[in-house]
């Protein structure tokens, strides 16, 4: 059954550039070390909240737009083994700096509940 991680973060919009090159540059070790697909939705219609919102739950400031995404793995095991083979693979020492504050990303795993694919948790 597969995994998803999640994320969202806010990225200054003028770094959307920047944001989707370390994308590229990354997904590829991902992809390597298990990730069946990655993917990375720049915001375009995220509207405020009365209670609370996308922009909210990562503190946007002014200027700055969110990023919704996740990873899909074949499996928990799978996404547990790669992780750490991941942040010590070399070539992410060299993905440039975080176009975000990473401080303010939201993520988690999460397991299939419904699919229209046919996955059924």
């Amino acid at each position: 059954m597969s995994y998803i991680d999640g994320f969202v973060v806010p990225v200054p919009a003028d770094k959307k550039d920047a944001y989707r090159k370390v994308c590229e540059h990354v997904a590829p070790i991902f992809k390597e070390h298990g990730a069946t697909r990655l993917v990375e939705c720049w915001g375009d219609d995220i509207p405020d909240g009365k209670i609370t919102d996308f922009k909210g739950a990562v503190k946007a400031e002014p200027g700055e737009n969110v990023v919704f995404s996740w990873i899909v793995w074949p499996s928990k095991e799978v996404r547990d083994q790669a992780q750490q083979k991941i942040m010590n693979d070399p070539r992410m020492q060299n993905a440039g700096e975080a176009p975000f504050d990473g401080k303010r990303m939201i993520w988690g795993g999460f397991r299939v509940l419904f699919d229209t694919d046919g996955e059924q948790g």
